[in-house]
């Protein structure tokens, strides 16, 4: 009997296009023998849509992303949980009329950011008890906190970046001590950070004191908690992380290396999806075989101190002493062909095909509820 597989993409984050992007690369990848797929798009308000599952409707065009317009029938999910292990039925609303549109077995969330990323569609799901790829609410919302990744890592004994958490009222309220705080504790320069935002949204260097003010407005923007930290001088390094099979240890790759060029300042929103500066990739990153190794220990080491599940990218900083300091944790990276998780995996022999099937059999045969 086929599985099906619902793949949930778009989103109301700041992120929707990459989501776009994302589901395209998956949807001509999935195997459709195996699977039957039923693509729902999410809009930028939040309205579930029927939508087109070819793989080209769902591509840049012109440097564009492509967008959840929201045309579609609308989807409904059920009302009420299903029992545990049996499909759940989606329906749609059509010419006015509600009409079963098909029983789904598993979720493939494809959203980044918020309202997909941290824990919000992980708890939809849960009511529903329908199985889905990646990790649950909990792990989901640590990781998508910066701030949280970090408490947690630095607990379990992993190094990140010095910094320190302001909040947008503390920062109104009292920008002076903050400031003298900073300028006491953390050399320039700095990075500021949205705590809870994603693909660098956000994101600004800062060289100067003078520059932190509009930086902050702008991290703001995305979340009304930023994270200053001070910046790593290293090599900036990512490590692809599956679930282990039947209970093992997490699987990882061998790390890939980001080397920005001159005219980018740090691997940014612009550089990472629409060809901005001069970006080089390489895998496995040109490090010493231990650092390579330390890498792949730390990576499955936050991978199990968050309680991650399904799959990982962990990004950390090598600095020249060869130390590993862990940047942080994305729950669901970027998954386009092109994107560095599946191409890390690709140098590990997983192609882009067997590793969606990996993921969403590990998805199905995952327990499901706590009773």
């Amino acid at each position: 009997m086929t599985t099906t597989v619902a793949l949930l993409f778009g989103g109301r984050s700041g992120e929707h296009g990459i989501s776009c992007i994302t589901a395209g690369g998956v949807l001509g990848a999935i195997d459709r023998e195996k699977y039957h797929v039923i693509a729902v798009g999410v809009t930028r308000e939040g309205r579930y849509v029927q939508v087109s599952d070819h793989p080209t409707d769902w591509t840049l065009v012109d440097g564009r992303a492509p967008e959840v317009s929201g045309d579609g029938p609308e989807v409904l999910l059920p009302a009420v949980r299903h029992s545990a292990g049996e499909p759940i039925e989606l329906r749609v609303i059509r010419d006015g009329r509600v009409e079963p549109l098909a029983r789904i077995d598993a979720v493939f969330p494809l959203l980044h950011g918020s309202y997909g990323e941290d824990g919000t569609i992980q708890g939809a799901l849960d009511l529903l008890d329908v199985p889905y790829v990646g990790s649950g609410v909990l792990a989901s919302a640590m990781s998508m906190d910066k701030a949280t990744t970090k408490l947690v890592l630095t607990t379990a004994g992993l190094t990140c970046a010095p910094g320190l958490v302001v909040h947008q009222d503390r920062w109104e309220q009292q920008s002076r001590s903050v400031m003298r705080h900073l300028r006491e504790s953390y050399p320039l320069p700095w990075f500021v950070k949205p705590s809870r935002a994603g693909s660098s949204l956000g994101v600004t260097r800062v060289g100067r004191e003078e520059e932190l003010e509009p930086a902050l407005r702008e991290a703001f923007a995305e979340d009304p908690k930023v994270l200053i930290e001070q910046a790593v001088a290293g090599r900036e390094v990512e490590c692809g992380v599956l679930q282990g099979a039947d209970g093992g240890p997490p699987r990882t790759t061998l790390p890939g290396e980001v080397r920005v060029g001159e005219d980018l300042e740090f691997y940014d929103y612009g550089s990472k999806y629409f060809g901005k500066g001069t970006i080089d990739i390489e895998i496995p990153a040109k490090l010493p075989d231990r650092v390579l190794e330390e890498v792949r220990h730390v990576s499955a080491a936050a991978f199990e101190a968050l309680g991650l599940e399904g799959l990982a990218r962990v990004d950390v900083f090598v600095t020249p002493e060869n130390r590993v300091i862990v940047n942080e944790v994305n729950t669901m990276p970027g998954f386009t062909p092109y994107s560095m998780f599946p191409v890390l995996w690709q140098n590990m022999g997983v192609d882009y095909t067997a590793l969606i099937t990996d993921l969403v059999e590990q998805a199905l045969a995952r327990r499901i509820g706590l009773r």
